[in-house]
């Protein structure tokens, strides 16, 4: 017995897990460039949400269709990989069909089940694929969808449909050669899906029969191989890091905004109210608000890493259906964009941070932060609970105090709540004069 393909299954399986690690350790360190919070509070609350919206599609089902149809792929991804494990511990043993003499009828039914998601992945993928390049839905044609990000949409969909055809010829030609009691192959009952096509093959030659069965299996095991390292590089990273990203949402209120402490101890202090932490010295503050991404949290470069492109909230931000040039997805885009920059830098040994550049300005513009409503419906549509809003408020801080450079209107109604506790310019003792011309008409 030859031990040639298990050693080129261990190189090509070794060589992937190297660079998947690799990957993992510059992804790590590029969300963690940002500045440190932490969010362990409300720990049940915390595993119900990302039990509901990671694991349970929860938003997903706001647009039932394509709802339906990434369930589908969603639970293929996850179903069919147990039908991986079986491809790997066959490369590893040089074995094939490995659970079949142990699992019997159990095997068939499951081996059904595997093709009938592989079926409906493939039916889910081609029609994504028609709506974003025949029907054309708006929310992926945006400016920010062209180039990389479109090819990468369609790219993950054309590789989805090949694996599953991969998975549906191996076990046609499988089944064939088990029929025909060529060498080792397992008869073990029919196939309902790759029954289908056994037809198109049954004329082939034995040889021919092994060639594209062999060819289908190594094609199926490197192609999800290269598809786990190429899913650190692509869009379609949120498989993974939807789960930690639900996990650590913000669970406040989604009016309410968070202050700066230090800055909050200093008015305090102004008015003679006790700080919390009257003992502590003031911290030196960096930076008010966020320039670049090392000004924001890691839970904000981590929400830009999760980031799925779907649009849905740019499909749901007012300010961009109104033409303004905001859209919170490009927002999330630019963070991930920025933090790869960096990271890539500092790998090359060279300025990282301090390059010249900076998210605000390079990536992102005033215009886009300031057409921003702060309406939060970016973060009620999120399917994976990611806050746009957070990062473009603290954006606007950094513009507002650190380079006074808010609109004059803005600047405006600063000062008068400043001077008058209001956005109008009158005196707080005149609040109340509209109500007394009120009782002064009902009276009359």
């Amino acid at each position: 017995m030859s031990f040639l393909p298990q050693l080129i299954f261990l190189i090509i399986f070794g060589a992937a897990a190297w660079f998947l690690s690799k990957r993992v350790k510059f992804l790590r360190r590029n969300i963690l460039l940002g500045k440190s919070e932490t969010r362990n509070d409300q720990p049940d609350e915390r595993w119900k949400t990302m039990l509901l919206v990671a694991f349970g599609q929860q938003k997903m089902f706001k647009r039932i269709i394509p709802a339906i149809l990434h369930l589908f792929v969603y639970v293929g991804f996850i179903i069919i990989n147990l039908e991986v494990l079986e491809f790997v511990l066959d490369g590893i043993l040089g074995t094939h069909r490995l659970f079949a003499p142990f699992l019997g009828s159990f095997y068939v039914a499951a081996m059904n089940f595997f093709e009938f998601l592989a079926v409906a992945v493939l039916f889910s993928c081609i029609v994504f694929l028609i709506r974003r390049n025949i029907l054309k839905v708006e929310r992926f044609t945006k400016p920010e969808m062209q180039g990389w990000p479109a090819l990468d949409g369609n790219l993950i969909l054309v590789i989805e449909i090949i694996l599953m055809l991969a998975i549906l010829t191996m076990n046609a030609t499988d089944q064939i050669l088990a029929d025909r009691g060529v060498s080792h192959y397992l008869a073990f009952g029919g196939l309902a899906f790759s029954g289908i096509i056994q037809p198109l093959f049954e004329t082939m030659s034995d040889a021919t029969l092994i060639f594209i069965e062999r060819f289908a299996w190594w094609f199926h095991i490197v192609g999800i191989l290269a598809f786990a390292v190429y899913v650190t590089y692509s869009k379609h990273l949120h498989i993974f890091l939807a789960f930690p990203n639900t996990w650590y949402s913000n669970l406040k209120p989604k009016g309410e905004m968070s202050n700066m402490p230090e800055v909050t101890n200093e008015v305090n202090m102004m008015l003679g109210i006790p700080s919390e932490t009257p003992s502590d010295p003031p911290s030196e503050i960096a930076r008010f608000g966020a320039k670049d991404i090392n000004d924001l949290s890691w839970i904000n470069v981590l929400n830009a890493y999760s980031c799925t492109e779907c649009g849905r909230c740019t499909s749901e931000c007012p300010a961009n259906l109104t033409g303004k040039k905001l859209s919170p997805r490009k927002i999330m885009m630019d963070v991930r964009d920025r933090a790869e920059e960096v990271g890539k830098s500092l790998d090359a040994g060279g300025k990282g941070l301090e390059d010249g550049k900076s998210l605000l300005g390079d990536y992102i513009s005033q215009e886009e932060i300031n057409a921003c409503t702060s309406c939060n419906a970016c973060v009620e549509a999120c399917p994976v609970n990611i806050d746009p809003l957070s990062i473009i408020l603290q954006m606007r801080r950094y513009v507002a105090m650190e380079e006074s450079g808010s609109p004059a209107q803005w600047n405006a109604m600063f000062q008068n709540m400043e001077t008058s506790f209001s956005p109008w310019k009158f005196s707080p003792s005149d609040r109340f004069n509209w109500a007394e011309k009120v009782k002064e008409e009902e009276m009359k």
